[in-house]
């Protein structure tokens, strides 16, 4: 009883972004996120500092899934984003930094957060509503009858990460491989209820990028004295090669009986009851000519050589990730127990064969359609391979959101520029009725749409980390930019690669004060399809991301009492 303390009482903080270390904080975070941001952002090194891996990164999911934050409020930012990320896989670093800066400017302010809350609620409905529409000049229509667009979609997510290492060639190379195992994983049939396939990454290190590709089908690794020993041509059908596949275990042990207790009686022996029920299993496959068993865990080694006498390929240890691909390419359904096989679970595949990739070697199970590929992903080193199967893996998702929503949002800073000069000019002219409705003044209303308009430039700012002077044109509020060394010299395109510089542009300094504008009326919309080499961004993710960084600073504003249980 000596050893017991007594429980402390929870710490109760009032008013906890009024305290210097919540904005030291997030000065701290906003710091590291900006830093990070677009295709020259700086890479971070996350560890723990008492030795173990260390992570060499610029990916949100990665960096805010390694690095802990003691404030609550910050850990509230942090989860918001984790979870945006969690379900849209991109602009996790845009939601990160939007957020932060929304609330280091809204502090700033000298007016009651409840009424800052309001009023950038309307400014957030006019964003996505501007964003919806059909007037929108920053958004840009996918077109499927081309695999142009989705090659821009896919190199910009490549590009954007200068962990993954990839020359300008390797890019354009994996942007190809990408979209070529997408378009693959569409279904040419019609109909009701359409199931998209899947692409699954296999990765292998030490080999150059460019030895990446696309095969149709599943590769299952295998050990090499395994693989040696392997004739897949030994015993198999030329086509329509019948497959098990079993999700449970088939060692010959008790793992699946849960936490229940198992009372056996003295003379019965266990193992041998088994191994009785696995020989029985064996020949039950034998009898329905299945050709190929694949188990996810363990198979038995008496099993094993059963089933190597009757011509029939054992795969093992294949893992929970290949089973919900294996079953769509192959119209098997998993097996979950022994006494449960039926004819009705088993599928097909139309042949097998081996394939190796430097040092690896796989079994390659090819399906009668082509809706499940893998992507074997080749780069020098293992940090950088880890980068790239993340980054593909966001591509893949990206592509996906986009052919449920087929828009994309211009890249490169110009969406939200575009957007900071059209609510600059929505809030220059607001109604006294509208201003009733959200019980503020027009002043009120002006300084928060001023804030909330330069926390959006803030963003586009970040993706410059060389010290160039960032400008937005007075007429489609586009971004340009000016290179260190390049004498004043403004680049020939805008951010996002669809406008070329003109002598008739008049220029604004980012961030400084400007005339408001109205971008919407600057050009025929007809030039987003001839423009090409675009640089593009998800509209789903951006629009969430959007939403979740003005929610989240809100969220944080009203924070009045901070309650920690210190036990």
């Amino acid at each position: 009883m000596s050893r017991l303390e007594a429980k402390t009482q929870s710490l109760c903080t009032t008013g906890p972004l009024s305290s210097q270390s919540i904005r030291q904080s997030l000065s701290v975070l906003q710091g590291i996120v900006m830093s990070c941001y677009g295709p020259s952002g700086r890479l971070k090194q996350v560890h723990n500092g008492k030795g173990g891996c260390v992570l060499t990164t610029s990916l949100s999911s990665t960096l805010l899934g390694n690095f802990s934050v003691t404030h609550p409020a910050l850990r509230l930012l942090v989860a918001s984003v984790r979870n945006h990320i969690s379900s849209f896989s991109d602009c996790g670093l845009f939601t990160a930094i939007l957020c932060c800066n929304l609330i280091d400017k809204y502090l700033s302010l000298n007016i009651p957060p409840h009424t800052v809350i309001k009023i950038s609620g309307s400014l957030l409905a006019m964003c996505i509503d501007y964003l919806n529409s059909d007037g929108c000049m920053c958004r840009v229509t996918a077109d499927f009858g081309s695999s142009q667009s989705l090659l821009q979609i896919t190199y910009t997510v490549l590009s954007s990460k200068p962990a993954c290492m990839l020359t300008i060639k390797e890019a354009e190379y994996v942007s190809t491989l990408i979209v070529q195992a997408f378009l693959l994983s569409i279904p040419n049939g019609k109909g009701a209820s359409v199931t998209i396939g899947k692409s699954v990454i296999v990765h292998v290190e030490g080999r150059s990028v460019m030895e990446s590709s696309v095969v149709p089908g599943l590769l299952i690794e295998m050990p090499e004295f395994c693989w040696r020993r392997l004739d897949p041509s030994t015993g198999l059908p030329s086509t329509d090669i019948k497959l098990a596949m079993f999700s449970v275990s088939l060692s010959g042990d008790f793992s699946d009986t849960g936490e229940g207790n198992l009372c056996l009686a003295s003379d019965v022996n266990p193992e041998s009851i088994m191994l009785d029920q696995l020989h029985v299993l064996g020949k039950r496959l034998v009898s329905d000519q299945v050709n190929v068993l694949v188990c996810q865990k363990v198979i038995h080694p008496s099993l094993k050589q059963f089933l190597k006498k009757q011509n029939i390929l054992a795969l093992e240890r294949v893992g929970a990730a290949l089973m919900e691909p294996l079953s769509q390419m192959t119209g098997a359904k998993p097996i979950a127990s022994l006494s449960s096989v039926s004819t009705a679970s088993y599928g097909s595949l139309r042949a097998l064969s081996k394939m190796s990739h430097g040092s690896k070697h796989y079994v390659h199970l090819i399906p009668s359609d082509t809706s499940v590929s893998s992507i074997v992903l080749c780069n020098r080193n293992e940090t950088s391979l880890k980068e790239l199967t993340t980054t593909c893996q966001a591509a893949q998702h990206i592509l996906q959101m986009t052919l449920k929503k087929p828009w994309v949002l211009l890249g490169g800073g110009c969406t939200e520029t575009h957007l900071s000069a059209f609510i600059r000019y929505k809030s220059a002219n607001i109604s006294t009725t509208f201003l009733e409705e959200l019980n503020c003044s027009s002043a009120q209303y002006k300084m928060v749409a001023d804030c909330f308009c330069k926390s959006l430039e803030s963003v586009a700012q970040s993706l410059e980390h060389d010290g160039g002077e960032m400008l937005m044109d007075l007429q489609d509020g586009h971004l340009w930019s000016i290179l260190p060394d390049a004498a004043s010299e403004i680049g020939h395109r805008c951010g996002c690669r669809m406008h070329r510089r003109r002598d008739d542009l008049q220029w604004n300094v980012l961030g400084s004060q400007c005339s408001p504008f109205n971008p919407e009326i600057a050009r025929d919309k007809c030039l987003l399809k001839a423009s090409h080499q675009l640089i593009l961004d998800c509209f789903a993710a951006k629009c969430n991301g959007l939403q979740v960084a003005v929610d989240t600073a809100g969220l944080i504003l009203d924070l009045s009492y901070v309650v920690e249980d210190k036990n």
